[in-house]
């Protein structure tokens, strides 16, 4: 059995490197060498770094990567490019404070972005030629610019173990930066991780990793959580323990409590499934898997208290007594909702071909309900992107009535919850608190409820449902009345 961890350090944290240094690295601020190797730590770039050189993932401001691909004779992109430049020089001048060190550290990033400039700007001369299209290159561009976000930290990093705190840490880049092989993920890693000690080294490597398929294509901005997946399940690791800037509580402390909100000391990979579906993700689903399939357990942590256990993540987990594990929810969710009156007998027919318009935008589902001849799907994306899919049903079924509405999705999740009447006290607290249930969805394995709200109802209806459903835990171990 291998005894080493792989750790992911997502990008709040990595903006604090004390803390990283001191609650990670050295484990509760303890020098020395016992329990400082044997673990492989992923990086994601600094917080707000990669909103800047692709797009805001929240508020959807445009970074370098969006200014590109929405070009125009301004070239404001390369106003873009600078204020990254001026940006990582920042941080930079934070981190090193010796000339030396800092006069590396901006060499290292100045010719990454550099490269990409100069990248851009040919391709962008390229596809002034009518025989090209700025569109067939766009996914390699998003790829590219991913990349020097996690290459930056990760290189930081390192050099500060190594320069600042003696530690024998390593870089390891899965960029594939001027690497002409196109390898698949694992043959990366493989390949990268092939000649290193683990009992002897410390490697921090990029959260980026360039792979023959891409992997913004298939992950977009989960693609860490699954090169952190597969370094832990192609190394064989013991466990894979992300670290986060806050806990995995029974709910948003912000928003039921700091008193009321409790770390959740266990729970199973079917749980953060259901989170990642919200867009509260533990770890992207397509990440999970390789753990579970490789009963690898994962532990999520909070960075600025490493002292606290974190959560356990198994696939075989069930809480002992039936019950509410966490409240989770989401805003910003558009109802689409498709009445026709001919798709009685059709069903299947109109599903499918709604479903390959969502697909088509990019949509994502994160409930949907269906009736004789109603589809309504609930939809966590833009209102442009809402606007397409509602055009392109209209074209394909003229007749059908649709309906967009912007509601909220609050959810009951819990590895079992199969209590009776628990569905009955849910909406009686919502109904107690004068919440509207719009919808209502709970399925037989009864791992969870999601209850469709009016968008300014939402942060109540998770009190609410925090306050009825959620007993007290200790340090994770549910107490929870049938």
């Amino acid at each position: 059995m291998n005894l080493h961890t792989v750790e992911k350090i997502g990008g709040t944290s990595m903006s604090d490197y004390a803390a990283v240094r001191d609650n990670i690295i050295y484990k509760n601020g303890k020098a020395g060498n016992d329990g400082l190797y044997q673990r492989v730590f992923v990086v994601s770039a600094y917080g707000g770094i990669t909103d800047m050189l692709l797009e805001h993932k929240k508020s959807g401001r445009p970074g370098i990567f969006a200014l590109f691909a929405d070009a125009n004779e301004d070239r404001s992109w390369n106003d873009a490019i600078e204020a990254v430049r001026n940006r990582v020089h920042e941080i930079n001048a934070e981190l090193f404070t010796d000339a030396e060190q800092l006069a590396r550290a901006n060499d290292f990033i100045g010719e990454r972005l550099e490269d990409a400039e100069r990248c851009l700007a040919d391709l962008e001369r390229v596809c002034q030629h009518g025989h090209f299209a700025l569109e067939g290159h766009l996914n390699v561009v998003c790829e590219m610019l991913a990349s020097i976000g996690e290459a930056h930290s990760a290189w930081n990093t390192a050099e500060l173990l190594r320069q600042q705190e003696g530690i024998n840490a390593r870089f390891v880049d899965l960029t594939g930066w001027r690497d002409g092989e196109h390898l698949t993920l694992d043959e990366r890693i493989e390949r990268a991780f092939k000649d290193i000690d683990l009992a002897k080294e410390l490697p921090i490597a990029t959260g980026y990793a360039h792979t023959r398929e891409g992997l913004m294509g298939t992950f977009a901005r989960g693609y860490s959580e699954m090169t952190f997946s597969r370094i832990a399940v192609v190394t064989g690791a013991r466990e894979a323990i992300i670290h986060k800037e806050y806990h995995l509580s029974s709910a948003d402390p912000r928003l039921v409590g700091e008193a009321e909100a409790v770390p959740i000391g266990r729970t199973n990979y079917d749980v953060a499934d259901q989170l990642a579906n919200l867009g509260m993700e533990a770890i992207h689903p397509r990440a999970a898997k390789g753990l579970r399939q490789q009963e690898i357990p994962l532990r999520v942590m909070n960075t600025f208290e490493p002292e606290h256990a974190g959560t356990l993540v198994t696939g075989d987990y069930v809480s002992e007594t039936p019950c509410v594990e966490i409240i989770a929810g989401r805003k910003n969710i558009y109802a689409v909702e498709c009445f026709d009156q001919d798709m009685m007998g059709l069903m299947t027919t109109y599903d499918r071909t709604i479903n390959d318009i969502i697909r088509r935008f990019k949509g994502s589902v994160v409930t949907k309900d269906i009736n004789a001849n109603t589809i309504t799907h609930f939809l966590a994306c833009n209102l442009k992107t809402v606007k397409r899919i509602r055009a392109a049903i209209c074209e394909e079924y003229p007749d059908c009535d649709i309906q967009v509405r912007k509601v909220a999705v609050v959810s009951a999740i819990g590895s079992d919850m199969k209590v009776p009447g628990m569905l009955s006290r849910a909406v009686a607290a919502l109904a107690r608190s004068g919440i509207s249930v719009l919808a209502v969805h709970q399925s037989m394995r009864q791992v969870d409820m999601q209850f469709v709200v009016n968008e300014n109802d939402y942060e109540e209806a998770v009190k609410s449902l925090h306050h009825a459903l959620v007993e007290v835990y200790d340090h994770g171990e549910a107490i929870c009345a049938a």
